[in-house]
């Protein structure tokens, strides 16, 4: 892609891409219990709202994708790219914003390991969408690792 303009709309839509795969997995997570298992109280509710404001989030984050780097590696690149949403999650918003103590401790001393997690799962998903649509990349050349 050349244009920058279309790049940058492409990062965006694998953001919020990303960010409905991880809000799924994170729902899946609460309401199966799987995060209540390892003592993390961590269960949100599937509403409009919490939606929302996490597709925006999301695609706002997969503008961080805008610089290509490691194209030839989903994994890397989506874990890297994750790492941004994980610190602003564990450092100002469950700190500052929610009042759940520094990393989100209060909700269970594994907090910020389901945190890197479900974020890697929005890195991962957010890669694997540039990955699909760039077309600089011919088909034979694509890699999945």
């Amino acid at each position: 892609m050349r244009n920058i303009f279309a790049w940058a709309s492409i990062c965006a839509t694998g953001g919020l891409f990303g960010a409905l795969a991880n809000s799924v997995f994170v729902w899946m997570a609460g309401a199966y219990g799987w995060t209540a298992a390892i003592g993390v109280t961590l269960a949100p509710e599937w509403t409009k709202p919490w939606l929302y404001q996490r597709l925006v989030w999301g695609a706002i984050w997969g503008l961080a994708f805008v610089p290509r780097f490691m194209v030839n590696s989903f994994f890397w690149r989506g874990l890297a790219v994750s790492l941004g949403p994980t610190l602003v999650q564990l450092f100002v918003v469950f700190p500052n914003q929610l009042g759940k103590g520094y990393m989100g401790l209060d909700l269970g001393n594994l907090t910020p390991l389901v945190v890197v997690l479900v974020n890697a799962v929005w890195g991962w998903a957010a890669a694997i969408w540039l990955l699909m649509a760039d077309d600089e990349r011919s088909l034979s050349s694509r890699r999945l690792r």
